[in-house]
């Protein structure tokens, strides 16, 4: 008769010389590693920050401790990170107008770029426009909420769908307090949208393209959209000239945003980071 078989030990593979139970066991009881920067903790006893506040605080101290290495701030006698002063601040803000000069565009950088964002920079551009909301919200089936939009869009298109439709499908469906009106937002200008409805409806289309209903639902930071432009009104293209200054202002924010943010993970990537994931960069700062 066979022997019984050896009981198998809680949570291992049941060898006499396994230690995986043992080590599940220590690392189910490890606790999480305290969020700390270069071992100065990022949260006193007790506290609590959601992931974001969590991630803009070790990005503070990433700065404030870089403005402690170059001398432009005294160093924190204690193991937890202090609240930003005023002082520090401005101690970051020169840190980081040395470490990341502001770059002006050259006159053909900022031509090249009007040239291929000519839409952007048209005055008086107005749509009349109707659309149907369906939000999402906490909570919300987002595939059912899809799938009845994508009904309402179907109906719509048909040949035999009569003019009133849109109007009673706004009004029963839409969350938005334009239904009551039959989904009538009236005339408006790309600085009234959302920025993916202003792509939508400005930016995509030929001055004298883009009526009707859309052919396909418009997903914004709100929900998913059935639009309809009634009208346009194309508004007047302005010179180059006209805008050369505020072109130059962008492109050098843009410039200094990308750099900022290589820069701030270069400083991560020579810390020691633990108990957050800043996903430190690894490569040299792109001036």
């Amino acid at each position: 008769m066979n022997a019984a078989p050896t009981p198998r030990a809680a949570g291992g593979c049941g060898s006499a010389t396994c230690q995986c139970a043992g080590e599940a066991a220590a690392s189910a009881a490890a606790p999480a590693a305290v969020p700390a920067i270069n071992g100065i903790t990022l949260l006193a006893a007790g506290e609590r920050l959601d992931p974001d506040g969590l991630r803009e605080r070790a990005w503070g101290e990433l700065l404030r401790q870089e403005a402690v290495r170059q001398g432009l701030l005294p160093r924190h006698p204690e193991l937890s990170a202090p609240a930003l002063t005023a002082s520090d601040q401005q101690a970051i803000q020169q840190l980081l107008d040395e470490a990341v000069p502001i770059r002006m565009p050259d006159d053909e950088e900022c031509r090249r770029w009007y040239e291929a964002n000519r839409a952007r920079f048209i005055e008086g551009r107005q749509a009349h426009v109707r659309h149907i909301l369906f939000a999402v919200t906490d909570g919300v089936d987002v595939h059912a909420l899809v799938r009845r939009a994508e009904q309402a869009l179907l109906e719509l298109t048909r040949k035999d769908a009569p003019p009133a439709r849109f109007g009673e499908l706004a009004r029963e469906l839409s969350n938005c307090p334009s239904g009551a009106d039959g989904g009538d937002l009236g005339w408006i200008t790309p600085e009234d949208c959302a920025p993916e409805l202003t792509q939508e409806l400005f930016d995509l289309h030929e001055p004298r393209q883009g009526l009707g209903l859309h052919p396909r639902l418009v997903h914004s930071r709100y929900g998913f959209h059935i639009v309809e432009v009634l009208g346009r009104k194309q508004g007047r293209q302005l010179a180059y000239d006209q805008v050369r200054e505020g072109v130059a202002a962008e492109l050098a924010q843009r410039s200094r945003a990308t750099a900022l943010h290589q820069y701030i993970r270069l400083l991560a990537g020579q810390a020691l980071v633990e108990g957050i994931d800043l996903e430190g960069a690894t490569t040299p700062l792109v001036q």
